[in-house]
């Protein structure tokens, strides 16, 4: 009896030891982790100990950006340890567990099976990218046989299920966003690291753990609008969000239920005359207005309910449509032109804009009741002289990108010269404080021109640039009323091209009108 009683401990040992919780605690938070926040480093830090390896806090696609170092390490040590707890778990006799520990357990498993099938998640996306036809996901077995080999548990039957299925099509999404984010926003300054960061949370909030567990259903209906000037990468934005959207996954045909490179639908609305805007749109109905010879589908209807419609340059739309995309948001049904029957819409919408919609707004332009619609999440890119005034080298990581998408990434020497010809000519000719107003779209041009011309000319700011310099330095505040009489003088005969006309209208004496004019100004106003 003494004997049995040695042999039979008081209390069951603990699921895991105190170093075996630290490690695991990191690698199932870095399981619902945003990858492009400097949180990873630290969580990849706790779970490796010694074995973690350093790299750029700042997670971003150059020429040649390589992989995390620290992902085959983890991959191997969430292996080692989810094997040593379902031992465990399994044992006739397991240990005494709280919902806390299992799920860490559940979460560590997580990250262990997409960390296994991401690269086979990554070769089905890249076929489909390429349009090579419908991606292989006979993988799915294995993928579910994992899954079941950890969490088919006496011990977690309590705890409600896990599907396959949805797990399956949550790591693609996750692998998709994460594609489509380090690919689209380029640069390593921290307004491009940020804007990674915050389309991240634009497809899964900032709980990916809520999300997976419910918001994919409707996080389609949440609009999201994205603003910054001409040239920042506004559709490459709203393109990673269209792109990324959750798709559920049939395991009974081994495939997806729709296609992600079906499902966006851009229409820039600046380009288009009100009408046809409604009918790329809402669609029509034969005899609706001139020309219309024919029904047609519009964006609307044709968008699947897992698909995004980008309209882009929202900012340039008239009142009238306004109210009709308001409905749309609002109602979530639309109708064609020349029809009264309402049709629904399912998918999600993202608008793009380079106006300043609050001073749209204020000026009458622009609906605050649609405004208030669109900016449920809100993303605002940066410009290319913010990024170059965070982080010197931006300008040169650009370039060289530049430079190797237009020689092709099979030069890489080539591509290096090109841009340090590119960087010369930015040094000598226009100095560290060229304000680059087409931003990486003019950045892009440069590189060409100097590649073709070993020159890049600006265009001219004119008239239109140097009146609202003007307008911004009275708004500032630091003229004195002497140096804003000048300008003022000066932009007034400029208009007139009279001293006697410019002083009727200032009620100023002639000759005072062109004792004030500033001559360098009026080469600049022409």
């Amino acid at each position: 009896m003494p004997e049995i009683q040695r042999a039979r401990p008081s209390r069951r040992d603990p699921l895991l030891t105190g170093r075996e919780r630290e490690r695991v605690e990191a690698i199932a938070r870095l399981a619902y982790c945003n990858p492009f926040t400097p949180e990873r480093l630290s969580l990849e830090r706790q779970a490796l100990g010694d074995a973690f390896t350093p790299y750029d806090v700042v997670w971003h696609a150059q020429i040649d950006p390589g992989d995390n170092p620290n992902v085959p390490g983890l991959t191997e040590a969430a292996g080692e340890l989810a094997e040593a707890l379902r031992e465990r778990l399994a044992a006739p006799r397991p240990p005494v567990v709280d919902r806390v520990e299992l799920e860490l357990y559940r979460d560590l498993v997580l990250y262990l099976v997409y960390s296994r099938y991401q690269d086979r998640f990554f070769a089905a996306l890249r076929t489909q990218e390429s349009g090579g036809g419908q991606a292989s996901f006979g993988f799915y077995r294995d993928f579910e046989a994992d899954l079941g080999h950890f969490l088919d548990l006496p011990v977690l039957a309590a705890e409600s299920a896990l599907d396959p299925a949805h797990l399956f099509a949550c790591c693609f999404q996750i692998r998709r966003a994460f594609h489509f984010t380090f690919r689209s926003i380029l640069g390593g300054s921290p307004p491009a690291a940020r804007l990674r960061e915050q389309v991240w949370q634009s497809i899964f909030t900032h709980d990916l753990r809520r999300y997976q567990q419910a918001l994919y259903r409707t996080l389609g209906d949440v609009t999201t609008l994205v603003t910054g000037p001409s040239g920042t990468g506004k559709e490459l934005v709203a393109r990673a969000i269209g792109y990324s959207r959750y798709i559920p996954f049939d395991p009974a045909g081994l495939k997806f239920r729709e296609s992600w490179a079906k499902s966006f639908y851009p229409l820039n609305l600046s380009a288009l005359s009100p009408t046809l805007i409604e009918s790329e749109l809402f669609g029509h109905r034969r005899g609706a207005f001139t020309g219309a010879i024919q029904d047609r589908t519009g964006w609307f209807e044709v968008c699947p309910p897992l698909g995004t419609v980008f309209l882009d340059e929202i900012g340039e739309t008239d009142l009238a449509i306004q109210v009709k995309l308001l409905r749309v948001l609002e109602t979530r049904t639309f109708q064609r032109l020349g029809e009264t029957q309402g049709r629904p819409f399912q998918g999600k919408v993202v608008a793009a804009t380079n106006r300043d919609l609050a001073r749209e707004m204020q000026a009458g332009r622009f609906r605050a009741d649609l405004y208030y619609r669109l900016c449920s999440d809100l993303l605002v890119t940066p410009t290319l002289r913010e990024r170059i005034a965070e982080s010197p080298e931006e300008l040169s990581n650009l370039l060289l990108y530049l430079a190797q998408r237009t020689v092709g990434k099979e030069t890489e020497e080539l591509a290096g010269e090109v841009a340090r010809e590119a960087e010369s000519w930015i040094g000598e000719h226009l100095g560290p404080d060229y304000p680059w107003p087409g931003n990486v779209r003019e950045l892009a041009q440069c590189v060409n021109n100097v590649l073709i011309r070993r020159e890049y000319r600006p265009a001219s700011p004119g008239t239109a640039g140097v009146r609202e310099r003007l307008a911004a330095e009275i708004l500032a505040a630091d003229l004195s009323a002497e140096e804003v009489l000048r300008r003022y003088c000066t932009l007034v005969y400029a208009k007139t091209g009279s001293y006697e006309e410019a002083g009727r209208r200032l009620g100023l004496d002639r000759r005072t009108v062109k004792s004030r004019v500033d001559l360098e100004l009026l080469g600049e106003l022409g």
